[in-house]
């Protein structure tokens, strides 16, 4: 059975989501949870949910890093956090991986460092789900992990991106593109001109540059980019879905709500929101460490949480690091004289 190690502590609310995320991922994913954290806390928290039955350990944490904590401290003095614990037991191979919807850069700071990142990379890099025009998923990367990227790292997030999508999503051969500000080859700054030449000689299905609209738009897979870049993409997209969450809803309310069609457009509405929910990709899986980890959204909900436990689960049981390695490997191989 799989087992994902739950930083208990790390949310807005916790460990209210994540105990209640933890017992449903148990129960409907059939996986193993270790909740870790602050054990009378965490305790307290499952006691209010129907459990008998079900794998789940809590794992003890006597320290928090809160979301005003510097990474660098945090990862310094803060040994005995939940997130470190949670990191030690993938280290120590009683978890396949780990889930935090702790401080972003203090859980980056553990997973790099306390995992140590895979012998042929040298940026670890996040990927991002977004929905498509299309129906599906595409993939940006990197959304953060970095502020500043080399050719080099662009080359290594575009074999990461293309991997994790094919074993998540069952994608033969995903269609790889650059971000930039034009299709056109010579379009971009330095960085994005020099990365498409590269990026061409790639074994990938490397299909040129896209614009920042084409994120959406399903006709590509995989996008890679800084990760400066795609960490604004990235909140820019999360405030424009909650914009017209709220615009619609507040549209079909002030119309709709003394008629007989009213009903229809709320599940209507409920399947809208579920498509461009983050809550329902759980999380961005922080490729390239030793080890499966999965960052959510510090104010992620119990739904947000099981769906972070079941990304995390397909990732470790899809053996995602060892091919990144071995795919890696091959191309430095074949680059060498």
């Amino acid at each position: 059975m799989t087992t994902i190690a739950v930083d208990a502590m790390g949310g807005d609310h916790a460990p209210r989501p994540e105990v209640e995320g933890a017992v449903l991922a148990a129960r409907e994913l059939g996986v193993r949870v270790l909740l870790v954290g602050q054990t009378a806390a965490v305790k307290h928290e499952l006691a209010k949910h129907s459990h008998r039955g079900l794998d789940i350990e809590v794992v003890p944490a006597s320290e928090v890093i809160t979301m005003e904590d510097s990474p660098t401290q945090a990862f310094r003095k803060k040994k005995d956090s939940s997130v470190h614990v949670a990191a030690k037991l993938v280290r120590n191979g009683q978890a396949d991986g780990l889930v935090s919807a702790g401080n972003t850069g203090a859980v980056m700071a553990v997973a790099r460092f306390g995992l140590g990142t895979l012998p042929s990379v040298d940026r670890v890099a996040l990927a991002a789900r977004f929905p498509t025009a299309r129906g599906g998923v595409s993939v940006l990367l990197d959304v953060g992990a970095n502020v500043d990227s080399k050719v080099a790292h662009l080359e290594q997030f575009a074999i990461m991106g293309e991997i994790y999508y094919r074993a998540i999503f069952g994608t033969r051969r995903p269609k790889v593109a650059l971000l930039s500000i034009g299709e056109e080859e010579m379009k971009g700054n330095e960085l994005t001109r020099e990365a498409y030449n590269r990026l061409k000689q790639l074994p990938i299905n490397f299909v040129g540059n896209v614009e920042g609209r084409d994120v959406f738009a399903g006709n590509v897979d995989v996008i890679v980019c800084d990760g400066f870049i795609g960490n604004v993409a990235l909140k820019i997209s999360e405030g424009v879905a909650q914009l017209i969450i709220t615009m619609l809803k507040n549209a079909l309310q002030s119309t709709l709500s003394a008629q007989v069609g009213s009903l229809l457009s709320r599940r209507a509405f409920r399947d809208f929101k579920k498509k461009i929910d983050y809550s329902e990709y759980g999380g961005a899986p922080l490729l390239g460490v030793r080890g499966v980890a999965v960052i959510s959204h510090g104010s992620s909900n119990a739904n947000a949480m099981k769906n972070a436990i079941r990304v995390a689960a397909g990732l470790a049981r899809a053996k995602t690091n060892e091919k990144i390695e071995q795919e890696l490997s091959a191309v430095a191989a074949a680059a060498r004289p």
